[in-house]
């Protein structure tokens, strides 16, 4: 390897572990003021919040390894540009190329890292986060109350003075309020000389043990005078056990009692074999619908059946206007026979009323069934989009390495400026604008507006052609890109404005003379 690959393989290495570090440590701190409610006064060893801490972690470098290469890019190259370095490369025969190609190399092997990582640690990492989080509920069930202040346990808010055993599980001088249906009144409130808490690690229930206390219960008023005694039942009690559902404090989604199924969790290979199992529990479903209905509506139905399968297994849409093509027809025959004749004036006009009501009740059990598979399809095609999702970002976060060192490299190499001012600019919009586009192509594709393959590539797809145009400016040595174009608007603007208070400060200064 040559002097000059070495020097800026250096230049390129240290200030993007130094970046990365900064960038990482605050993304670390967002984490913890994420979960500062479940950190903060429970009693926990260090040790373990350390381990959740270091579980949580691995899930920022997605969000921190492209920006800390691009601004990286940004620094170095803008340094180097600054400094003329560039200019003695040139005038040794060097070209910016030439320069880009072992930190090429550089980033393909990050690359590579990146997608091992994505694909290996962070599932092992997520599974172990949420696992810690259950195993802290379960094993301390102390971490659910804190000591001195009023906790928001569900239906319950409960003060305790303080906490004692080896768990936390003894409870001094109780304060319990239990919010009544519509959540904006206490009207039971709870009061015990102690308690003890207990749970078992099958089960997300908190049991609460409270002892030797009164239960205090407002009693609805007849009238006005009544209201103004405050009448209440008091009920003295010797033990009194309440359930306490813990399962809310694990918010991870709906299928966080299922871990090991979560997309979040799984690797290539396994995300991969999910998706072809809930495909073909979709298929299954689609053909069971499209039978069901066809069974329902009998030879009403003139679709033929064998059509109706083959529609598409995520094409929720064909499957409805068939149930609605067909609902007409069944409100057609309830009135009409094939002869054209009014069926019902053979009947009286009361048992015409039970005819038409009978079929108005049929039809409106088969939409009403309808629109429950529809909806249930819809469910199970956002759950395969979230799996796709999650496949695709492994693979995002592999090409993002080399998006964004291909911006932020001719970026710097064309604005001639390093260090931690301009390239914080440009880094800084660039991801925001990256990171947003990704986040709403995200969301659309989990809402089946869009294919998951568009919705997890779109922020790179967006990008492409900017680093492409980047980089060939650059390696062509035209660096006149003009970013000040964007701003000349608002220059000429602040020009006028500012014209324009001269000629009013030269009028009243006049006047004033």
């Amino acid at each position: 390897m040559k002097i000059l690959d070495r020097y800026i393989l250096k230049s390129f290495i240290s200030t993007l572990l130094t970046v990365f570090a900064i960038l990482y440590f605050i993304f670390i701190l967002q984490g913890v003021w994420l979960f500062i409610s479940e950190l903060a006064g429970k009693d926990l060893d260090l040790l373990v919040v350390v381990k959740f801490l270091l579980f949580y972690s691995p899930k920022m470098v997605p969000l921190v390894l492209p920006l800390s290469v691009l601004l990286a890019s940004i620094m170095t190259f803008g340094s180097f540009a600054e400094n003329y370095e560039f200019a003695a490369m040139k005038a040794s025969g060097i070209s910016l190329k030439r320069a880009m190609r072992p930190l090429s190399i550089f980033i393909f092997v990050l690359a590579g890292v990146s997608f091992w990582f994505a694909n290996d640690v962070i599932p092992k990492a997520e599974y172990k986060f949420l696992n810690l989080r259950k195993e802290i509920i379960q094993t301390k069930p102390a971490m659910a109350i804190a000591a001195g202040q009023f906790n928001d346990l569900g239906q319950v808010n409960i003060k305790v003075d303080s906490k004692t055993g080896d768990k936390g599980e003894y409870l001094d001088n109780v304060t319990m309020h239990v919010k009544s249906n519509s959540g904006y009144e206490n009207k039971t409130v709870i009061r015990s000389v102690n308690g003890e808490l207990e749970t078992e690690e099958s089960s997300s229930i908190l049991k609460l043990h409270l002892f030797d206390g009164n239960y205090y219960d407002d009693v609805a008023a007849k009238n006005y005078e009544e209201q103004k005694k405050h009448p209440f039942i008091k009920t003295y009690f010797t033990k009194y056990t309440m359930n306490i559902d813990l399962s809310s404090f694990q918010n991870e989604g709906k299928d966080e009692e299922k871990i090991t199924n979560t997309y979040g969790m799984l690797n290539i290979k396994e995300l991969n074999y999910t998706i072809d199992s809930l495909q073909k529990a979709l298929n299954t479903e689609m053909t069971s619908n499209a039978d069901n209905l066809t069974l329902r509506l009998g030879n009403l139905l003139s679709v033929d059946k064998n059509n109706a399968l083959k529609t598409s297994p995520v094409d929720t849409d064909s499957i409805s206007s068939i149930v609605r093509d067909s609902l007409r027809k069944v409100e057609a025959a309830k009135y009409v026979d094939k002869a054209g004749k009014d069926i019902l004036k053979g009947f009286s006009y009361d048992n015409q009323s039970r005819i038409l009501q009978s079929a108005v009740d049929y039809t409106n059990n088969i939409s009403f069934n309808a629109e429950s598979n529809d909806l249930s399809i819809l469910n199970q095609v956002k759950r395969i989009n979230d799996h796709w999702l999650a496949l695709y970002e492994k693979l995002v976060i592999a090409f993002s390495c080399f998006l964004m060192f291909y911006i932020g490299a001719p970026l710097g190499a064309i604005i001639r400026k390093g260090g931690i001012g301009l390239p914080i600019v440009f880094a800084v919009g660039i991801f925001i604008t990256y990171h947003f586009i990704n986040t709403f192509g995200k969301k659309m594709a989990q809402e089946d507006g869009i294919t998951p393959f568009l919705g997890g590539w779109i922020g790179s797809l967006v990008l492409t052609p900017l680093a492409i145009y980047l980089t060939y400016k650059a390696t062509k040595d035209n660096g006149d890109v003009n970013f000040s174009i964007s701003l000349d608007p608002f220059k000429d603007l602040f020009a006028s404005v500012k014209g324009r208070f001269n000629r009013k400060k030269e009028k009243y200064n006049k006047k004033q003379l």
